[in-house]
Protein backbone atom coordinates (compact mmCIF):
# COMPACT_ATOMS: atom_id res chain seq x y z
CA UNK A 1 0.00 0.00 0.00
CA UNK A 2 1.12 3.15 -0.73
CA UNK A 3 1.39 5.94 1.90
CA UNK A 4 -0.88 9.07 1.00
CA UNK A 5 0.61 12.40 1.46
CA UNK A 6 -1.82 14.98 3.45
CA UNK A 7 -0.30 18.37 3.97
CA UNK A 8 -1.30 21.17 6.25
CA UNK A 9 -0.11 25.08 5.64
CA UNK A 10 -0.68 27.21 8.29
CA UNK A 11 0.27 31.37 8.45
CA UNK A 12 -0.39 33.71 11.60
CA UNK A 13 -2.33 35.95 9.53
CA UNK A 14 -4.47 36.62 6.22
CA UNK A 15 -2.21 39.19 5.58
CA UNK A 16 0.42 36.53 5.05
CA UNK A 17 -0.48 35.05 1.53
CA UNK A 18 2.90 35.14 0.16
CA UNK A 19 3.77 32.80 3.27
CA UNK A 20 0.81 30.17 2.50
CA UNK A 21 1.22 30.23 -1.12
CA UNK A 22 4.93 29.23 -0.71
CA UNK A 23 3.87 26.65 1.96
CA UNK A 24 1.19 25.10 -0.48
CA UNK A 25 4.04 24.93 -3.85
CA UNK A 26 6.36 22.96 -1.30
CA UNK A 27 3.98 20.55 0.22
CA UNK A 28 2.50 20.10 -3.60
CA UNK A 29 5.99 19.37 -4.82
CA UNK A 30 6.10 16.90 -2.06
CA UNK A 31 3.55 15.07 -3.41
CA UNK A 32 0.69 15.93 -0.93
CA UNK A 33 -2.55 14.52 -2.81
CA UNK A 34 -4.76 16.89 -0.76
CA UNK A 35 -3.96 19.93 1.63
CA UNK A 36 -5.36 21.69 4.70
CA UNK A 37 -4.82 25.08 5.15
CA UNK A 38 -5.71 28.12 7.57
CA UNK A 39 -4.61 31.80 8.06
CA UNK A 40 -4.83 32.20 12.04
CA UNK A 41 -2.50 32.19 14.94
CA UNK A 42 -0.94 28.85 16.37
CA UNK A 43 -1.65 30.53 20.03
CA UNK A 44 -5.55 30.47 18.98
CA UNK A 45 -7.24 27.78 21.05
CA UNK A 46 -9.28 26.04 17.72
CA UNK A 47 -7.68 25.05 14.61
CA UNK A 48 -10.82 23.51 12.64
CA UNK A 49 -8.15 23.03 9.40
CA UNK A 50 -5.62 20.91 11.60
CA UNK A 51 -8.29 18.74 13.54
CA UNK A 52 -10.19 18.41 10.18
CA UNK A 53 -6.36 17.01 8.77
CA UNK A 54 -5.80 14.79 11.73
CA UNK A 55 -9.29 13.12 11.56
CA UNK A 56 -8.77 12.76 7.89
CA UNK A 57 -5.25 10.60 7.74
CA UNK A 58 -5.85 7.05 8.09
CA UNK A 59 -3.10 4.38 8.92
CA UNK A 60 -0.77 4.58 6.31
CA UNK A 61 -0.82 8.05 5.58
CA UNK A 62 1.88 10.66 6.02
CA UNK A 63 0.84 14.31 7.49
CA UNK A 64 3.35 16.49 5.53
CA UNK A 65 4.03 20.20 6.79
CA UNK A 66 6.80 22.35 6.12
CA UNK A 67 8.08 23.58 9.24
CA UNK A 68 7.60 22.66 12.77
CA UNK A 69 6.45 25.67 13.95
CA UNK A 70 3.36 25.89 11.51
CA UNK A 71 2.08 22.31 13.01
CA UNK A 72 2.60 22.60 16.75
CA UNK A 73 2.86 26.21 19.23
CA UNK A 74 4.02 24.21 22.29
CA UNK A 75 6.24 20.97 23.07
CA UNK A 76 3.08 19.54 24.90
CA UNK A 77 0.87 20.58 21.83
CA UNK A 78 3.68 18.50 19.66
CA UNK A 79 3.78 15.76 21.96
CA UNK A 80 -0.65 15.55 21.80
CA UNK A 81 -0.58 15.57 17.92
CA UNK A 82 2.56 13.37 17.21
CA UNK A 83 0.59 11.00 19.69
CA UNK A 84 -2.89 11.10 17.90
CA UNK A 85 -0.80 10.70 14.45
CA UNK A 86 1.08 7.49 16.01
CA UNK A 87 -2.45 5.98 17.31
CA UNK A 88 -3.78 6.07 13.95
CA UNK A 89 -0.86 4.62 12.33
CA UNK A 90 -0.13 8.22 10.78
CA UNK A 91 4.02 9.43 9.88
CA UNK A 92 4.84 13.10 10.24
CA UNK A 93 7.19 14.86 7.79
CA UNK A 94 8.61 17.79 8.65
CA UNK A 95 10.35 19.33 4.80
CA UNK A 96 12.56 22.01 5.92
CA UNK A 97 14.64 19.71 8.20
CA UNK A 98 14.33 16.65 6.21
CA UNK A 99 13.15 15.19 8.83
CA UNK A 100 10.37 11.58 9.11
CA UNK A 101 8.95 10.35 11.91
CA UNK A 102 8.98 6.73 10.68
CA UNK A 103 12.57 6.48 11.67
CA UNK A 104 13.67 6.14 14.97
CA UNK A 105 16.00 9.32 14.32
CA UNK A 106 13.44 11.42 13.04
CA UNK A 107 11.52 10.46 16.25
CA UNK A 108 14.08 11.59 18.85
CA UNK A 109 15.20 14.68 16.48
CA UNK A 110 11.47 15.85 16.25
CA UNK A 111 11.31 15.59 20.20
CA UNK A 112 14.51 17.64 20.01
CA UNK A 113 13.65 20.16 18.11
CA UNK A 114 10.27 20.70 19.63
CA UNK A 115 12.25 21.54 22.71
CA UNK A 116 14.79 23.95 21.45
CA UNK A 117 11.83 25.69 19.78
CA UNK A 118 9.71 26.16 22.69
CA UNK A 119 12.74 27.39 24.24
CA UNK A 120 13.62 30.37 22.00
CA UNK A 121 10.25 31.35 21.73
CA UNK A 122 10.11 31.45 25.47
CA UNK A 123 13.07 33.36 25.14
CA UNK A 124 11.75 35.63 22.27
CA UNK A 125 8.86 36.46 24.49
CA UNK A 126 11.17 37.66 27.87
CA UNK A 127 13.15 39.88 25.77
CA UNK A 128 10.16 41.83 24.51
CA UNK A 129 8.39 41.73 27.82
CA UNK A 130 11.99 43.63 28.75
CA UNK A 131 11.84 45.48 25.89
CA UNK A 132 8.09 47.15 26.26
CA UNK A 133 9.04 47.61 29.64
CA UNK A 134 12.25 49.19 28.98
CA UNK A 135 10.19 51.38 26.79
CA UNK A 136 7.36 52.42 29.07
CA UNK A 137 9.81 53.11 31.77
CA UNK A 138 11.34 55.97 29.12
CA UNK A 139 8.03 56.88 28.48
CA UNK A 140 8.49 55.90 24.52
CA UNK A 141 5.84 53.11 24.45
CA UNK A 142 2.24 53.53 24.47
CA UNK A 143 0.52 50.22 23.02
CA UNK A 144 -0.71 50.01 20.11
CA UNK A 145 -3.01 53.17 18.71
CA UNK A 146 -6.46 53.22 19.18
CA UNK A 147 -7.60 53.07 15.32
CA UNK A 148 -11.40 52.04 15.48
CA UNK A 149 -11.54 54.74 18.49
CA UNK A 150 -10.11 57.35 16.30
CA UNK A 151 -13.51 57.13 13.90
CA UNK A 152 -15.84 57.36 16.57
CA UNK A 153 -17.15 60.62 15.22
CA UNK A 154 -17.61 58.95 11.70
CA UNK A 155 -19.30 55.89 12.91
CA UNK A 156 -22.04 58.01 14.46
CA UNK A 157 -22.29 60.18 11.82
CA UNK A 158 -22.55 57.00 9.71
CA UNK A 159 -25.03 55.64 11.91
CA UNK A 160 -27.09 58.71 12.26
CA UNK A 161 -27.12 58.32 8.36
CA UNK A 162 -29.02 55.24 8.35
CA UNK A 163 -26.19 52.74 7.85
CA UNK A 164 -26.34 49.83 9.09
CA UNK A 165 -23.42 47.78 11.02
CA UNK A 166 -22.28 46.08 8.63
CA UNK A 167 -21.68 49.19 6.31
CA UNK A 168 -19.78 51.23 9.05
CA UNK A 169 -17.85 47.73 9.17
CA UNK A 170 -16.90 48.15 5.55
CA UNK A 171 -17.25 52.02 5.14
CA UNK A 172 -14.54 52.29 7.74
CA UNK A 173 -12.65 48.97 7.99
CA UNK A 174 -13.21 48.30 11.76
CA UNK A 175 -14.28 45.16 13.50
CA UNK A 176 -18.41 44.89 14.09
CA UNK A 177 -17.20 44.88 17.68
CA UNK A 178 -15.51 48.17 17.55
CA UNK A 179 -18.70 49.88 16.01
CA UNK A 180 -21.01 47.95 18.73
CA UNK A 181 -18.26 49.66 21.15
CA UNK A 182 -17.85 53.11 20.01
CA UNK A 183 -22.09 53.26 19.34
CA UNK A 184 -22.22 52.00 23.35
CA UNK A 185 -19.75 54.26 24.68
CA UNK A 186 -21.87 57.40 22.84
CA UNK A 187 -25.50 56.25 24.29
CA UNK A 188 -23.81 55.83 27.78
CA UNK A 189 -21.94 59.10 27.31
CA UNK A 190 -25.14 61.31 26.27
Amino acid sequence: MTAVMIGYARTSTTDQKAGLDAQLRDLQAAGCTKIFKEQLSSVANNRPELERALEFVREGDVLVVTKLDRLARSVADLVAITAALKEKGVELRILTMNLDTATPTGKLMLNLLGSIAEFERELMLERQREGIARAKADGKYKGRAPTARDQAAQVVDLKREGKSVKDIQNILSISRASVFRILKERREAC
